[in-house]
């Protein structure tokens, strides 16, 4: 018997996002007024402490402070769009603490319209004033996609997603699949910017920031690909 897949339309993300608005009016601390500026300087120092080894967020009364202060609302500053790949967790990478960050994490970083509704939410209701498209290297979905593999199930659905970033670059010179990766996180990361209406609304008022960045698995490096 075939799973069938549900389609989440409009009115029903509408629907949740005046939800957990209205969970949020009750509940969280109040949104978020960091600037995109500053929300960024936060993100690159954070990754500088977490190449160095120094972090500041991984002590246990970092965590139960973190905690406690989480169980009474959240006002993230910042919106990671990021790859499920298990050695890219945003928090430990960026060396932010519970309630910082609002995550968004699907393979290859690939957006579907659940996943939009969810970072639209972050920036309209919890103040998230920066989106971080965080792409990786060798990920494992963009060298599927770059390979052409035949996947079975819904991971087709995924390489599918990211086969424009293929096309963008293929016999490009260098490596085809950090080619691709870059390319990617770049489309993503455009793809958002024009996500109307909040989120262009938001870009083009200068009240959100939207940019792509590529993690280094080797040396833990964050480097950005958009300023």
């Amino acid at each position: 018997m075939k799973a069938k897949i549900k389609i989440i339309t409009t009115a029903q993300i509408t629907a949740l996002a005046f939800l957990l608005a209205g969970l949020g009016s009750s509940f969280a601390a109040g949104p978020s007024k960091v600037s995109p500026h500053e929300a960024l300087k936060r993100l690159l120092q954070g990754n500088a402490r977490f190449v160095s080894g120094h972090l500041t967020h991984a002590g246990p009364e970092q965590i139960a402070e973190a905690r406690g202060a989480g169980a009474k609302g959240q006002n993230p500053f910042a919106v990671i769009v990021g790859c499920s790949d298990s050695r890219v967790g945003p928090e430990i990478v960026f060396d932010q603490g519970l309630g910082d960050l609002f995550v968004v994490r699907t393979a290859g970083e690939v957006v579907d319209s659940a996943a939009l509704g969810s970072i639209e939410y972050a920036v309209e209701h919890l103040g998230s004033s920066l989106i971080v498209v965080l792409g990786h290297e060798r990920c494992g979905a963009v060298s599927a996609a770059v390979a052409g593999a035949k996947e079975p199930g819904h991971i087709a659905a995924v390489l599918k997603a990211i086969e424009p970033a293929v096309k963008q670059t293929k016999g490009n010179p260098g490596d085809p699949v950090e080619n691709a990766v870059r390319a990617q996180a770049l489309d993503v990361a455009k793809q958002l910017q024009e996500a109307e209406p909040i989120l262009a609304e938001r870009v083009q008022s200068g009240k959100l920031k939207i940019v792509a960045a590529r993690y280094d698995l080797d040396t833990g490096k964050i480097d950005l690909l958009t300023r």
